[in-house]
């Protein structure tokens, strides 16, 4: 590990608590923008959330879905979505079926919408399935989705209070609801379509908060027992420090994996990808400056209290 020696060093003493209230200051004002966006603009509901005309086409050949794309948008729908599925008849050629979500416009029923887009494809595709997806489901679809979201952040809290002690949980809760609330804030105010792919990211975000928090806290939790009269403050900024580098190489490995995919996987991921990278950066800052400082304000945890003065041992 040479390399990675010369890059990141061994051993830091950054003040993350003398810090804590810039950083307070920084994720409160991007929950400030979230909350201010969600209550004015609300999101940009996709056809998941708002209904639709749901489409299964098959050809006899696999199928560009970029080109068939391109063709369906010319027909001027609010909104399409469109992807591959398989299983039976579609597995041979492979790609050889594509479901296509439609948004109607006005006065569009759709059978109207589904003679426009056969119309347009062409003799060589055979429509195999139509469905129409009414307001109603989607809006139970959207509260579903949501309270999915909610009970996975509590349910987190509850893992690492059993875990840990309960002071760490309300420090998770808040940690990992900041990061899933910023993100989905992030949706409302570049007016990105809010799916249940958007739903897939922001869960995907909340386990990935909460792994880098709870390994702060177990270092926290290893150090209280190994030097029982250092101060609250001294136990954190040395375990956030002891634990910096692996946090950087995590969230490093994270993006790199994910960049690709935001340049090259094309508009159907662009905005899951984007919403995840923009994820793990916020939720890699909120981990290391916000979630253990959230310990001073609480009852004491077990063991000295925050104020005590006691000297810190040599690292």
């Amino acid at each position: 590990m040479p390399l990675l020696n010369r890059i990141l060093p061994e051993e830091t003493h950054i003040n993350f608590v003398g810090a804590r209230f810039y950083a307070f200051a920084i994720d409160g004002l991007l929950l400030l923008a979230a909350i201010i966006s969600i209550a004015i603009h609300g999101f940009n509901l996709g056809i998941d959330f708002t209904g639709g005309v749901l489409l299964e086409v098959k050809s006899a050949h696999t199928i560009d879905v970029g080109q068939v794309r391109s063709q369906v948008d010319t027909l001027g729908f609010p909104e399409t979505q469109l992807q591959y599925f398989g299983g039976g008849a579609c597995d041979t050629p492979v790609n050889s079926c594509v479901l296509i979500r439609v948004q109607p416009g006005p006065n569009q029923s759709g059978t109207d919408i589904a003679n426009a887009i056969k119309k347009k494809l062409g003799a060589e595709y055979s429509m195999r399935n139509q469905q129409v997806i009414g307001p109603k489901v989607s809006g139970e679809l959207f509260r579903a989705g949501i309270i999915a979201t909610i009970l996975a952040v509590i349910a987190i809290a509850v893992y690492v209070w059993v875990r840990f002690e309960w002071q760490y949980g309300i420090g998770a809760v808040v940690a990992t609801g900041h990061d899933v609330f910023v993100t989905a804030g992030l949706f409302s105010i570049l007016h990105w379509d809010f799916t249940l792919t958007s739903i897939a990211a922001l869960l995907t975000l909340a386990g990935y908060s909460i792994n880098d928090t709870v390994v702060v806290f177990d270092r926290i939790r290893e150090n209280r027992r190994k030097y029982k009269r250092m101060a609250l403050r001294d136990l954190i900024n040395l375990s956030t420090n002891q634990m910096l580098t692996r946090t950087i190489l995590t969230s490093v490995a994270t993006a790199t994996s994910i960049i690709p995919l935001l340049l090259f996987g094309g508009p159907a991921l662009f905005e899951f990808t984007a919403s995840i990278l923009f994820g793990i950066v916020v939720g890699t800052f909120s981990s290391t400056y916000v979630a253990a400082a959230l310990l001073l304000y609480l009852p004491a945890v077990h063991g000295p209290r925050a104020t005590e003065d006691a000297p810190a041992p040599a690292q």
